[in-house]
């Protein structure tokens, strides 16, 4: 009888999150791998970072950071789709708010697990960031505003659990300032860094939000589909409606993240621009053409834009369909970008003999491993939130 009740009862009004054997296998497995990769990850501190890791000299970047991108600018984006309807009041939004929010910290913290296992001495990071600031860091401000950012988010998502929407409210507000500052910043850190052609440039900031957004809409859709199929669920009217309000917006914004893939484009091949030509050739023919053509531009962009207009943004399993394509395609954008970014040689303009065309790299088991581990952690954080927040229920605010 409480099972049909559950499929029947629109969202606000109470459902009962499954209990089931396979619900709770699903979360043993997902921590599983998080156990996994944290395991994997302590094995690299104690065996030494350039053992474990792809990473040389000539290439300090890669799988790990461009995963901790992918976890931050999803983190970003949920923080900000949540916004629209908690903090500034569009009710087409406030169903999906307080599942955005947790999701919003598991994320986050799924990232900082990537970049702790990243840097090899993750400690100091946390004990010189107070003691010793340099303000003149884009990458001391990273972790300070991303810090604060999860902090306010902490706050605001315990004051969502105890009905306090007005300060809870005025809590996502400084989650949201303090997201756009971090994030805005992290592509400061790629943007400004003269010597890397194919970052330069002041088009980056606004490259990064506006990202996030999509990556924010895509995981909204991910994240709630998932809940409602796992605990046999049925979706209310006003939480459908949300969801397509949410695809509507990330259409849109799939059109900008196309144009401005489009000019990337444009700018990387015209006049052949030392060090951005390079790049972008790897992109379009070179080693990394199926990763942009098929995963970038195919699954990141094409397809879930076909399939929202297709269905007019009301099938929730053609949503779902287009949201899993999205975050899968997004992933080899972050990927992309960090990686390829790393490859072109300083010197490649001078005739250097023996200097190759782009350097080499590949992930390890270890990297590998560690993402798969954050992204166990992030799975793990979200079926629980589902079983300990009552399936994040939504009141009116």
């Amino acid at each position: 009888m409480n099972n049909i009740l559950a499929k029947v009862l629109p969202q606000d009004q109470g459902l009962e999150v499954s209990t089931s054997g396979k619900y709770n296998a699903a979360i043993g497995l997902m921590g599983l791998l998080a156990f996994f990769g944290v395991a994997v990850g302590i094995h690299a501190f104690v065996i030494g970072h350039h053992q474990a890791f792809g990473y040389t000299r000539e290439v300090p970047w890669g799988l790990l950071i461009a995963a901790y991108v992918f976890f931050v600018v999803t983190s970003t984006g949920l923080c900000l789709v949540s916004s629209i309807g908690h903090v500034f009041g569009v009710e087409q939004f406030q169903p999906i708010a307080k599942r955005c929010v947790f999701m919003a910290i598991s994320t986050i913290i799924a990232g900082f697990l990537v970049i702790g296992f990243e840097i090899a001495n993750p400690w100091r990071m946390a004990i010189y960031n107070i003691t010793s600031p340099n303000l003149t860091s884009n990458i001391w401000w990273m972790g300070t505003l991303y810090g604060a950012y999860l902090f306010f988010m902490l706050i605001e998502f315990a004051l969502l659990q105890m009905n306090k929407h007005k300060e809870a409210a005025m809590l996502g507000l400084l989650g949201v300032v303090s997201g756009i500052a971090a994030h805005s910043n992290l592509g400061a850190v790629f943007g400004l860094l003269s010597g890397r052609e194919f970052w330069h440039g002041p088009y980056m900031p606004i490259y990064f939000i506006t990202s996030a957004m999509m990556s924010g809409c895509a995981a909204v859709v991910f994240f709630t589909w998932i809940a409602y199929r796992a605990n046999g669920w049925e979706m209310s009217d006003k939480l459908k409606s949300s969801l397509s309000s949410v695809a509507k917006l990330g259409a849109l914004l799939i059109t900008v993240i196309m144009f401005f893939t489009c000019w990337k484009m444009i700018s990387g091949v015209s006049g052949q621009p030392a060090g951005k030509y390079e790049a972008m050739m790897s992109l379009i023919s070179g080693p990394f053409a199926t990763n942009f053509w098929v995963g970038e531009v195919m699954m990141g962009l094409v397809i879930p834009f076909v399939i929202i207009l297709a269905v007019r943004a009301k099938s929730m399993n053609g949503l779902f369909v287009a949201s899993v394509s999205s975050i899968i395609g997004i992933f080899f954008m972050r990927y992309d970008l960090v990686v390829v970014g790393m490859l072109v040689p300083h010197f490649h303009g001078m005739g250097i003999v023996d200097l190759p065309h782009l350097f080499p790299y590949t992930p390890t088991f270890h990297e590998i491993a560690i993402v798969a581990g954050a992204m166990g952690l992030c799975g793990m954080m979200f079926l629980m939130g589902e079983q300990l927040f009552k399936g994040h229920l939504s009141e009116d605010h």
